[in-house]
């Protein structure tokens, strides 16, 4: 598509843009669009963490997306989806989970994340990651506190603390060459590909191949490195969102 192979397309983040959602991130990378929506509800922490509030992550890829996307419950692309998405925010413990208990083993804040591919052009991997976790790190929690044996709002509302900013980026390889951020034609030709997650130091948290063919020793070096520097151009996007508050960033 004109890209050096190294080139990431051109992405657009805009928060804030469901009303009645508690938190909402729409991310544009080419023409890959993903909707984040995020609602925030109280519920019982698990058993071994008393002291964590709770997250979870589902995706939906929508018929009016791609064709070869079909109406009914998640596919196993989908969990895969969410599975990624999940385990780079888990992993790098990006969300401070200890800043969303009300009541120590009895009550937290849960974090329900939905995403949505509304637009495929290949590698929704990683905008699906960039839209959630611009999502989550805008959020508008309302706060409750325990009155009277009852936990009400207090009309407030406080951020998520986030603790590091992971990202990913998707890369295939056709013979040993490195193609980053692929469009649905590239991914037909490649001879596989892999999606690499850092945190905001730089450490991996997450390494998924997401398809069949080998993958040669010799050349995860340089994935690795290739995949950190994308990252970081990746972030430094994210962190103009919400890094000073803007809304917006084209």
């Amino acid at each position: 598509d004109g890209r050096r192979p190294d080139e990431l397309r051109p992405i657009t983040i805009t928060t804030n843009v469901i009303e009645k959602a508690d938190g909402s991130s729409l991310v544009k990378m080419g023409g890959t669009k993903i909707l984040t929506c995020i609602k925030v509800e109280l519920g019982t922490p698990y058993p071994d963490r008393p002291n964590e509030g709770v997250f979870t992550i589902n995706a939906e890829l929508l018929p009016l997306a791609s064709a070869s996307f079909e109406p009914g419950p998640p596919d196993e692309h989908a969990i895969e989806l969410a599975r990624v998405v999940d385990r780079c925010i888990r992993e790098s413990k990006a969300i401070d989970l200890e800043k969303l208990v009300i009541t120590e083993g009895e009550k937290v804040y849960m974090l329900y994340i939905d995403i949505y591919v509304l637009d495929y052009d290949g590698n929704y991997f990683d905008p699906a990651l960039i839209s959630a976790v611009t999502a989550v790190a805008t959020c508008n929690v309302p706060r409750y506190e325990l009155r009277n044996g009852k936990y009400e709002k207090t009309g407030e509302t406080f951020r998520v603390s986030m603790k590091t900013i992971p990202a990913s980026v998707m890369m295939g390889v056709v013979k040993d060459k490195i193609l980053v951020d692929p469009t649905p034609i590239e991914e037909s030709v490649l001879d596989t590909s892999i999606i690499t997650g850092f945190d905001s130091e730089d450490n991996l948290v997450s390494l998924q191949k997401n398809t069949t063919g080998m993958l040669d020793l010799n050349i995860i070096d340089k994935l690795l490195d290739v995949g950190r520097e994308k990252v970081r151009e990746i972030r430094s996007r994210i962190m103009e969102v919400i890094g000073d508050g803007q809304e917006e960033t084209s």
